[in-house]
């Protein structure tokens, strides 16, 4: 059963039951721990009727287990630091672009791969851009370029 299916799960006993949202991640999960630990259900087919995988189940039950129900809650993805623009790449883009100021961002990653820092022109252009280190362009009216001729 795909979770994205259906609009809430039911917890059910024999004195009542309780409707939890699929939307509410914490208490999905926290109901799929209470399924499989607490009643006949099992952990297989609890992990199965939330959408979850048996060695998922065991993951969070352990995390639970240390950390309580703030486990339950996703972590941020994708990585938690940059690692290509450190604060020293960072600055020695800077420094690149202060002694040359007429390099381009192609020549600026090219002299810093001669150092030993491996750095993409895309990620020189980005820090350029994100130090506002552009350089001014200058732009002629067309009125003033036609009196010139």
């Amino acid at each position: 059963m795909d979770k994205t299916d259906i609009d809430y799960f039911l917890l059910t006993s024999s004195t009542g039951s309780l409707k939890i949202s699929a939307d509410d991640e914490v208490a999905r999960k926290l109901a799929m721990l209470f399924e499989g630990k607490c009643t006949d259900l099992g952990p297989s087919k609890a992990a199965e009727k939330y959408g979850y995988t048996k060695q998922r189940f065991f993951q969070l039950f352990d995390a639970f287990q240390k950390e309580g129900s703030t486990a339950l809650m996703s972590k941020k993805k994708g990585p938690q630091k940059n690692y290509v623009r450190t604060e020293n790449v960072v600055s020695q883009v800077i420094r690149h672009r202060f002694l040359d100021p007429d390099a381009n961002a192609a020549v600026i990653a090219q002299k810093m791969k001669q150092t030993g820092i491996n750095i993409s022109q895309r990620s020189v252009e980005r820090i350029i851009a994100e130090n506002g280190l552009q350089k001014k362009t200058l732009q002629v009216s067309s009125q003033r370029r036609s009196t010139r001729d």
